[in-house]
């Protein structure tokens, strides 16, 4: 290990690249070939992260190469005992070591791990010693022990008693044994081949039954722990009769080979003993003695048959070898003793087990080809071929399987990646076996390919149309754009954006820039702005960036909020005069409505009603032409004066009117006209100038106004007979009626009187230019002050 990190040190300081890399592979091959093995050692029972040893100090390694070269420790086998501290170096034990139940039945017990390096790639392998401590006393299997000794037993005879059991190892576990003093036996102690110590009963003087029938002894056991541990049990002698035969077994000790696995109560062995004598002295039965409780766990004995079954799980794994010692014993107290010593033979019962050790769980789609995704060892606990394993990738996957070393495998990229394609996989390696029925196992390893910002946003239209009804409240909400982006995280994430264009305005609309909602600013107007087209930009936030644009079109919908507007008569006027003989017939035009609507639609159509009359049943008014006729013919019961309002509707949701007031004064003649007009309080003139000269004027115009009155009363009269359907004096050929009843504004025309003094002015079919409201811009050729009709009479209503 020193070795290696001198070499990796002095290619670092070098600034030839091609040395280096001389040096790396050098550095590999020495660790592969020869590092070292790390050999520690602690005491057992020590608390949870109990400190090991100094890692960084022992290799020579910087602290911070530890986290950069991401230094971890992996222990053999499914538990993990060890854990390293990246930042300090040091090696702990994760929990509290107890060397009984690591490493039972052994008399060493040495822990093995790996220390793994990466960047580069480093394997050092370390040993941890658990020393045993004497926190174990020596157990007897049973707290009293009987012993059936014929009368007739000589001086020096023995009796094997059972034996104690200590788990711990060395100089703990069980040294000595002691008996209470006596007269009648000592201990004898000895150790057999294979080490274990056992304890005989030795007769020093003659048993008299007849003088003692039983005796109790103590026998203790004691470990060589400081302090020392012991353990006791009664030994309960019971003095029989004479019985001069004992059991013989057929042989002192029975091998047997046993197949791991073997199913319950499978026939291990026979074992037999024969005594001579009669009756119950001649009757043996057997019993297991001096055998650990696993043994006991595992074979089962018949005390009449001497037959041995297998009464549990047999795992060559987890022992090779069985010994047993059976007792027969007479009916009159003898015994004697054999071996039964149980080879078991290994059956490929365990599948390989995968070990992964270190996972990059996400790996960018541009990686190249041979990236190392994952390492992971391969362990089978049989033997021989049953140990041997092979992998393999299950499914035609752009990943392959290197072998390293010590049955470590790598796994790569062989390919080259794309996440659109394929945003995970899920890899399933296969590790199987070289026995006779092969067993395999699987691991699943997850692996996920991180995005490149490889695919610009595409927008699911390229011209997205959205309407807003005019009049909209501010910041409305009318639609979304959608973008999408096939890559992945913050390379998809999509911005929202409005292209502006040199020149021109701030646009009305905005675009959220993390949803594409789109909003209306400020509240639109149907008469100024019916669409409105803007480029939006859809960019990701990849680096680089990438984009798009598509077209939003806004098209703004007509809403009813324009009253109609009165061209005729004015609004400006209390009451528009009309003159009507009294000889008019039903369907004789009085005058026409005229209207406009500045929407559009259903929302311009008008309609005309009459409101509110002085004599309902007189006049009628035409739906959609505006034009007020009489209903009936007029008689001379009708009032000489009427007061009409005509009610103008368009047709909105909800619609919107306005009212204009006729005053109509039912007349025999001109002169009777002018003499009921005059009566009335003259009307403000707007026409100031024309008045004065027409007052200065008048004695000189006075015949020919007599004259102008009786040819215009002439010429009414013969209009209103020659068609009840014809609606006006004759307009230019250009002007046409529309549907909705109102005409275009620079062509409407009516019959004007000015009024205001006793001398009146006749004015025959001059044009009407309409008074437009503030607000509302004149039509082409049109002029802001308008000669309007004034009153004629300004004949005051009803």
């Amino acid at each position: 290990g020193w070795v290696f990190w001198r070499v990796m040190a002095c290619g670092r300081r070098s600034s030839d690249s091609q040395r280096q890399v001389i040096l790396f592979i050098l550095c590999v091959c020495v660790c592969q070939s020869g590092a070292e093995t790390l050999r520690y050692s602690l005491p057992e029972g020590m608390e949870r992260d109990s400190f090991v040893a100094n890692i960084a100090k022992d290799l020579g390694v910087p602290l911070s190469q530890l986290a950069a070269r991401k230094a971890r420790v992996v222990s053999e086998g499914n538990e993990q005992l060890f854990r390293l501290n990246q930042n300090t170096g040091v090696l702990t034990a994760k929990e509290s070591l107890d060397r009984e139940e690591i490493c039972p039945q052994s008399d060493t017990c040495t822990l093995v791990f790996k220390i793994f390096f990466e960047n580069p790639l480093q394997l050092i392998r370390g040993e941890v010693e658990v020393r045993d401590v004497n926190d174990n006393s020596p157990v007897f299997p049973e707290n009293e022990m009987v012993l059936k000794i014929l009368e007739t037993a000589s001086p020096g005879s023995r009796f094997p008693l059972e034996s104690a059991q200590d788990k711990d190892v060395g100089i703990n576990g069980l040294q000595n044994y002691s008996l209470a003093p006596n007269p009648h036996f000592s201990l004898a102690l000895g150790t057999g081949k294979d080490g274990v110590k056992y304890v005989e009963l030795v007769l020093q003087s003659q048993l008299d039954r007849e003088e003692q029938g039983e005796l109790n002894l103590l026998l203790t056991a004691t470990d060589g722990g400081s302090p020392p541990r012991s353990g006791t049990a009664q030994v309960r002698i019971v003095v029989v009769d004479a019985n001069d035969n004992i059991p013989v077994f057929e042989r002192e000790v029975y091998e047997v080979r046993l197949a791991e696995n073997s199913p319950l109560e499978q026939l291990v062995v026979r074992v037999a003993a024969a005594d001579p004598d009669e009756g119950s002295n001649g009757e043996v039965r057997y019993v297991l003695t001096q055998t650990s409780e696993r043994s006991r766990q595992l074979f089962q004995l018949n005390p009449a048959t001497g037959e041995i079954r297998v009464a549990g799980n047999v795992d060559f794994e987890e022992a090779k070898t069985h010994k047993m010692v059976v007792k027969a014993t007479d009916g009159g107290g003898l015994s004697a003793h054999c071996k039964v010593q149980v080879e078991v033979l290994d059956v490929n019962d365990n599948a390989p087990e995968i070990a992964l050790t270190s996972l990059t769980a996400s790996i960018p789609e541009d990686a190249p080809p041979r990236t190392v995704v994952a390492l992971f060892s391969v362990r089978d606990r049989d033997s021989g071929d049953n140990g041997r394993t092979e992998c393999s990738i299950d499914g035609d996957l752009p990943f392959s399987l290197t072998p390293t070393f010590d049955n470590y495998y790598e796994l790569r990229t062989n390919a080259a990646l794309d996440r659109e394609r394929t945003a995970e996989y899920n890899i399933t390696i296969t590790a199987t076996d070289w026995g006779k029925t092969r067993l395999s196992s699987r691991e699943s390893i997850f692996v996920q390919i991180s995005d490149v910002n490889d695919n610009p946003p595409e927008f699911t239209q390229e011209v997205y149309t959205m309407s807003v009804t005019e009049n909209n409240s501010p910041m409305l909400r009318i639609g979304t754009m959608n973008a999408t982006d096939a890559d992945a995280g913050k390379n998809a994430r999509v911005n929202y954006a409005l292209v502006r264009e040199e020149g021109k305005e701030q646009p009305e609309v905005s675009v959220n820039p993390e949803n594409g909602d789109v909003y209306v600013l400020r509240p639109l107007d149907y008469e100024k702005v019916r669409t409105l087209e803007v480029t939006v930009r859809a960019a990701d936030g990849g680096s680089p960036q990438l984009s798009a644009q598509a077209v939003l079109r806004i098209v703004v919908r007509d809403e009813n909020d324009n009253a109609p507007v009165l061209l005729h008569p004015p609004p400006d006027s209390d009451a528009a005069g009309e003159l009507v003989p009294r000889w008019a017939p039903s369907g004789y035009l009085v005058a026409k409505v005229v209207a406009v609507d500045a929407d559009a639609g259903q929302n311009a159509w008008l309609s005309y009603e009459l409101a509110k009359a002085t004599e309902p049943g007189l006049f009628r008014v035409g739906l959609h032409s505006g034009e007020v006729r009489t209903a009936r013919a007029v008689t001379e019961r009708d009032a000489a004066r009427q007061r009409l309002i005509v009610l103008v509707r368009d047709r909105g949701q909800p619609s919107r009117s306005a009212t204009a007031t006729l005053a109509v004064a039912l007349v025999d003649g001109f002169s009777e006209a002018h003499l009921r007009v005059s009566e009335e309080a003259p009307a403000a003139d707007p026409d100031g100038p024309l008045t004065l000269y027409l007052i200065a004027s008048l004695v000189c115009v006075s015949a020919l106004f007599l004259a102008t009155a009786v040819a215009a009363v002439v010429v009414k009269v013969r209009r209103a007979r020659q068609s009840e359907t014809e609606t006006l004096p004759t307009f230019p050929t250009t002007a046409t009626e529309s549907n909705a009843g109102s005409l275009p504004r620079s062509y409407v025309y009516d019959v004007c009187f000015a009024a205001g003094t006793v001398n009146s002015e006749f004015r025959f079919l001059r044009p009407l230019f309409p008074c437009f409201p503030a607000g509302l811009p004149p039509g082409p050729g049109e002029q802001r002050s308008s000669v309007c009709s004034q009153d004629a009479a300004n004949l005051e209503g009803e």
